[in-house]
């Protein structure tokens, strides 16, 4: 089973969060031995300030059997259409285009994504398997 991770479970740990640390390092451990763990450019950038150097990023994520897999075409216009679709419903520019873009790229290359963001996931992706935290 392939798990895409969104980056508020990765924070979760690295922070750690007090409150969502421990549930998100055993979604991650189970994933891990459910499968593989996948994240895209996107939650990369999103990590990137946290870490001193990529250098050390991408050690940390080597370790943690986490790969990054690109975003293609085809998952950038199904993003951008969800997009279009939340901003004509009357949604704000405040869900930004990078959360489209994971839901889009993880309902391509994953059989679920790991998040906590329970309910924009099931509005858009609706057909997306979601691992909740």
């Amino acid at each position: 089973m392939i798990t895409c991770v969104d980056t508020n479970i990765l924070l979760d740990v690295f922070l750690p969060d007090p409150e969502f640390g421990a549930k998100s390092k055993t979604g991650l451990s189970e994933a891990y031995s459910a499968g593989s763990i996948v994240i895209n450019e996107i939650v990369y950038a999103e990590l990137a300030p946290q870490f001193p150097s990529k250098e050390l990023l991408d050690d940390t994520l080597r370790i943690l059997g986490i790969r990054a897999i690109q975003i293609d075409l085809e998952s950038a216009y199904d993003a951008g259409m969800k997009w279009k679709e939340h901003l004509m419903a009357g949604g704000k520019r405040n869900r930004v285009l990078a959360d489209f873009l994971i839901g889009a790229h993880a309902k391509k290359v994953a059989d679920r994504l790991m998040t906590r963001d329970r309910g924009f996931y099931k509005q858009y992706f609706s057909e997306l398997r979601l691992c909740l935290i």
